[in-house]
């Protein structure tokens, strides 16, 4: 829930960039705690209250195409540490195998049913087990895989003080971040390049502002978001 001692940081997350950032979120700790309590309270509310969807989905997720329900992939969150995040599966099985770890709008490793999950956001819903766990926060940095986490500078490694998070600023404007891969002749190198700087600054920015109330605005935000598509 607190933050660590920045002495007890991993080496690559106690520098001179990361220190204020985490003497800022030091004395946050009434906001980290409030932060939490709404993590559990409106994630078990959710849950409880889409659970009959959920089983829907994983139900015409096992009828429409072979394969587990879920999509399990590791990811770093807090202190740099890897932890399991979990999606609603929407491509073929072991299609991060036989493919980037990046997708776009074109994929044809998504299925058809999985295109109309993504569509509509719905494929990130387990991800509220994450968060009843700890791993994630409701709002937070979205978490990547350990071969992006390395071209982060020193200061966007700051991100990784707090548990990643399911929303955020940089997710409302790249929501459609895989349309705008699409395209590209090296998807990888664009997403390296423009992308992932640009959402770092939002997510610094949000570490900056911490807030309960910043944590309900990016929530509305996300809302009102998923309302327009």
């Amino acid at each position: 829930m607190f933050i660590t001692r920045f002495e007890e940081l991993p080496p690559d997350l106690r520098t001179e960039e990361v220190r204020p950032y985490a003497e800022h979120l030091a004395s946050r700790k009434g906001t980290l705690l409030a932060k939490r309590i709404l993590d559990v309270l409106l994630c078990g509310s959710v849950f409880l209250l889409t659970l009959p969807l959920f089983l829907l989905i994983a139900l015409l997720i096992g009828l429409t195409s072979k394969g587990p329900v879920l999509f399990r992939q590791k990811r770093v969150g807090r202190d740099g540490k890897e932890f399991e995040i979990l999606k609603f599966r929407t491509m073929v099985a072991d299609a991060d195998r036989i493919g980037v770890q990046l997708t776009t709008g074109d994929d044809a490793r998504i299925t058809s049913f999985g295109r109309i999950l993504r569509k509509l956001n719905l494929d990130e819903m387990p991800q509220l087990l994450n968060v009843l766990k700890g791993e994630m926060s409701i709002v937070g940095t979205r978490p990547e895989v350990r071969r992006y986490v390395e071209e982060y500078t020193p200061e966007m490694r700051a991100t990784l003080l707090l548990a990643p998070g399911m929303l955020s600023d940089a997710s409302v404007k790249y929501k459609d971040e895989n349309q705008l891969l699409t395209g590209a002749e090296n998807p990888q190198q664009v997403y390296v390049e423009q992308i992932l700087p640009d959402k770092m600054a939002f997510n610094l920015a949000y570490l900056r502002r911490l807030s309960l109330a910043e944590d309900l605005r990016v929530i509305g935000r996300s809302i009102a978001c998923m309302f327009q598509r």
